[in-house]
């Protein structure tokens, strides 16, 4: 296998290759292989200094430096296949599926051809080129379905893997693209001159009653972030055990596909592998370095958090990329950085994966594994309103709220209907009343 990769960048509707990143420990190591990482001479020429959608990452702004660095530049671990599309390109390479960082460097060179965002490997760009198949357009309801016609034509032409491995997260997932003519074909597949819409597409788990209604939610709880004034992304669409999600990372515009640049909060602050998370205090002070409006990011993130552990959320800060499909990342224009507005696929409390980077005790993002009427202490999905032990838990909610009644993380849900307050917070406006 090649110690060698080329780090390519959309810009001005065509890829460029920015940068090349050199293995020089044993890639047994996985992302914890240490590295020599430079940009190329004409890209420095051009973009000298800067850190935004021109640069690799934030962290790593282009100059003629060159980075020497004890682990994998950070940027490439968010293109790095994991959970489902991990296990689909580790079969379609005819490795165990059993291996772990050994593996990654190769899964790399393979399955980093089309991933979130506006960056892409070279090596396996070329690798899915030659894996491609032909072109084949299905509609919405074949694809929820998952008709015969639609699966064995991803199994026939391997496909599942090429459709997957560009996006994190245990759930099963595929990169499709809307064409003009109204059918959905595999992301890749698509010339950008015939595209129209971009989906994540999340597919339901098996039999399983639990995963069905963490599935079937993740659209309702967006609704609610909006409802609270958070950033959020366009509505999902849930079509029997298939969740359409509109892509963050892409816009057509006149004809053009814009690929938006994508830096998860790990990379955003420089963390290297997986099962290691920044404080908030390291992430506000990093979104204060890099962020356009450093004070409104600030607060947009600090909401996220409070939203998060108000609701008992579940999230990642290096998931299906950087939103496993919806963690905290930010987006990078030229010039100009923001976080991404919120989408609703992050792994829920019961099926979080071993691949994902989880934050501290409040973590970030959006992403619901209960029902929001519940109380703040209702974790268990079987305590629906009106059971007794639903009620056992407003008793003590309220008991809690008695002693903090003037708790200033109650106000952010002041606006919404009463049938959508806890316990805590009906006791919280009384006595602030």
């Amino acid at each position: 296998m090649n110690n060698q990769c080329t780090i390519q960048l959309f810009a001005d509707d065509a890829w460029h290759d920015v940068a090349s990143v050199l293995l020089v420990g044993p890639e047994e190591h996985g992302c914890l292989t240490q590295t020599y990482t430079g940009y190329a001479v004409d890209w420095v020429m051009a973009h000298q200094g800067a850190r935004d959608a021109w640069a690799v990452s934030s962290q790593f702004p282009v100059s003629l430096e060159a980075q020497a660095s004890d682990h994998w530049p950070v940027a490439l671990i968010d293109m790095l296949p994991q959970g489902f599309g991990r296990g689909e390109l580790l079969r379609q390479l005819n490795l165990p599926e059993t291996l772990a960082a050994s593996a990654d460097w190769r899964l790399l060179q393979a399955g980093a051809g089309n991933p979130i965002g506006h960056l892409r490997i070279k090596e396996a760009a070329a690798w899915l080129a030659g894996h491609a198949g032909p072109r084949q357009g299905f509609t919405d309801e074949e694809v929820a379905q998952r008709s015969d016609g639609f699966i064995d034509y991803l199994a026939t032409h391997g496909l599942l893997v090429a459709g997957s491995s560009g996006v994190q997260g245990e759930w099963p997932k595929l990169l499709l693209t809307r064409a003009r003519d109204g059918l959905l074909y595999i992301d890749h597949t698509l010339a950008d001159s015939d595209a129209a819409e971009h989906f994540i597409v999340k597919f339901g788990r098996g039999p399983d009653a639990r995963l069905a209604t963490i599935l079937r939610h993740e659209a309702p709880y967006m609704r609610i972030a909006g409802h609270l004034g958070l950033r959020v992304h366009a509505p999902l669409r849930l079509r029997n055990q298939a969740l359409f999600i509109p892509r963050f990372d892409r816009q057509v515009l006149e004809g053009r596909v814009l690929r938006l640049a994508q830096e998860s909060l790990a990379t955003l602050t420089g963390r290297a592998g997986f099962g290691v998370a920044p404080s908030h205090d390291e992430v506000c002070h990093t979104l204060a370095q890099v962020c356009s409006d450093p004070a409104g990011e600030i607060l947009e993130y600090l909401r996220r958090d409070l939203a998060n552990s108000r609701l008992a959320i579940a999230t990642t800060t290096r998931a299906t990329p950087r939103c496993n499909g919806s963690s905290t990342a930010a987006w990078h224009w030229r010039l100009y950085s923001i976080l991404r507005p919120c989408i609703c696929t992050l792994t829920a409390s019961p099926d979080a994966s071993a691949g994902n980077r989880t934050m501290g005790v409040h973590p970030t993002g959006t992403a619901y594994s209960m029902p929001f009427a519940l109380p703040v202490n209702c974790r268990a999905r079987r305590w629906w309103p009106g059971s007794r032990p639903w009620r056992r838990a407003c008793a003590a909610s309220t008991t809690r709220a008695r002693r903090s009644a003037s708790s200033p993380r109650c106000a952010a849900f002041s606006h919404l209907p009463s049938p959508h307050r806890c316990a805590r917070w009906n006791d919280c406006a009384r006595k602030r009343g």
